[in-house]
């Protein structure tokens, strides 16, 4: 069974009010969060979580306030000796543009992603307008979609478990490291939402449900399965790990 290392590569980042991302909690607080792209290193494949954004802002005073780097498409992967056509698979944890607009550039990759995320990225909802099915349109063409209707392993020691709680067909990658089993969300969260402060956890809530999410009951109980089944949690948008280059072992 292989065992891989998650890299955390920036490429992108969100400034917007900290409710955003928790539940009835925070809001009012300005707070940044970073848009990843997860390379997964081990096995005879080059594989992906998500793609990031296409023109991610890169700034000083965004970087600073995150405390990394924040990478283009090219750069970021170039850390690793890699090149967009050298990568072999990419899985989704969902499909809002700022998580797959680099797919296009992906041309010899199988691209994973649940076919609820397939059915609004063509057919949004009003209220979500993240979805945009431009980016998503080349793969398709060219017959690199691969859809999830199930949970499956997608090689072994990665595979992916249906988590619809930002969105209808979020999937949670969970990847076998040396660490134990990492758990990578298939929805945007922060670490505060698995490790809620004591004003909150007074309150009896484990677990903070994200700021935007299709069923919120179901979201926290939902959030409660992964925090139990994962050894190391890796919630998507956690700023932290944009100050690290590996998040597991060495």
């Amino acid at each position: 069974m292989s065992k891989f290392k998650i890299h955390p590569i920036v490429m992108g980042t969100k400034r917007f009010d900290k409710g955003m991302m928790t539940y009835q909690q925070g809001y009012g607080s300005p707070y940044i969060i970073p848009i990843y792209c997860w390379y997964l290193e081990g096995g005879d494949k080059n594989i992906l979580i998500d793609t990031g954004e296409m023109q991610p802002i890169i700034s000083e005073d965004r970087e600073h306030d995150l405390g990394g780097k924040i990478y283009t498409f090219e750069d970021g992967l170039a850390k690793h000796g890699l090149k967009p056509e050298d990568i072999d698979i990419v899985v989704h944890t969902h499909l809002h543009n700022d998580h797959c607009e680099n797919d296009y550039k992906c041309v010899n990759a199988k691209i994973y992603a649940h076919r609820k995320e397939l059915e609004h990225i063509h057919d949004p909802h009003p209220l979500d307008f993240r979805y945009l099915e431009d980016y998503i349109e080349d793969a398709e063409d060219n017959g690199q979609v691969e859809i999830v209707d199930e949970d499956c392993e997608i090689v072994p020691g990665i595979r992916v478990m249906h988590t619809p709680v930002h969105t209808e067909g979020g999937l949670t990658i969970l990847i076998d490291t040396d660490g134990g089993l990492a758990a990578i969300t298939g929805f945007c969260v922060i670490m505060e939402n698995f490790y809620p402060p004591l004003e909150v956890t007074g309150m009896e809530m484990e677990v903070i449900p994200p700021g935007t999410s299709v069923n919120t009951y179901n979201a926290y109980d939902i959030m409660l399965e992964v925090k139990a089944l994962a050894d190391i949690l890796i919630p998507l948008h956690e700023p932290s790990f944009a100050k690290v280059d590996t998040v597991i072992g060495t």
